[in-house]
């Protein structure tokens, strides 16, 4: 009779933990779920504001061009998405493309629609808040919070390579090469420097502890889990 109960007990047991397995599985996949669609909708929404419009002016053209890039980014990570971080990738990419395209609107003095979330490192970087012109190594280099002839590439604000780079206009692209290689050279910290020291709402950009950082990139400050994919040249989490 004693091993009849105890074959009944262990039967119950395993029939719990089954129950309680196919529970948290289906959670997961309902989790997951609920994360792609969350992040198919503002690929989608990218993809339409990308679609319909066309930049009137240099600045704006650039913008529109870097949210483009975004959404067939987003759209290659969405076919690899196979995780919720992956899927939260996703979103943050086409949330960036969507800080673009607002900032193309703005630059073709449109209306730019409802504010969008932040981005991660958004808030962090902060933003340019006033015309700044430098020179450093002989080059000159400007800043603006607002889109001219001579500041028509925009940055909306976030950690590259572990540093912040503030949301606003800049004259070239300065940050790209970090974002590819994932790592500072020392004359962009001269640069940052000068750019930024003294200005109103940007973030610390680190001067202070710039030689423990200058090549070695601390890519993990911005992107969370990214799942486990290879990072391609857009700093994201697949490879493109």
């Amino acid at each position: 009779m004693g091993t009849l109960v105890w074959i009944v007990v262990l039967v119950l047991l395993a029939a719990g933990a089954f129950y309680l397995v196919n529970q948290s599985n289906a959670r997961k996949a309902r989790e997951l779920d609920d994360a792609k669609a969350e992040a198919r909708r503002w690929v989608e929404r990218l993809g339409g504001q990308v679609m319909s419009l066309t930049g009137s002016n240099t600045a704006a053209t650039q913008a529109l061009a870097d949210a483009s890039e975004r959404f067939t980014a987003a759209g290659s990570q969405m076919e690899q998405t196979r995780t919720i971080p992956q899927a939260r990738l996703v979103t943050q990419t086409a949330m960036e493309g969507l800080h673009y395209v607002r900032a193309a609107r703005e630059a073709m003095d449109m209306d730019p629609g409802p504010a969008l979330p932040e981005i991660a490192g958004q808030k962090q970087a902060g933003a340019v808040s006033e015309d700044r012109q430098v020179s450093v190594e002989g080059h000159a280099y400007a800043a603006s919070p607002h889109s001219g002839s001579g500041t028509p590439y925009y940055y909306p604000g976030g950690m590259v390579a572990g540093r912040p780079v503030p949301r606003g206009w800049y004259s070239e692209p300065w940050w790209k090469p970090a974002l590819v290689a994932g790592a500072w050279g020392v004359g962009t910290f001269l640069l940052m420097d000068a750019m930024f020291s003294g200005m109103h709402g940007v973030g610390d950009y680190g001067m202070a502890d710039m030689g423990g950082d200058v090549g070695m990139g601390d890519m993990g400050a911005d992107m969370g889990d990214t799942g486990g994919f290879d990072f391609g040249d857009m700093g994201g989490g697949f490879d493109f």
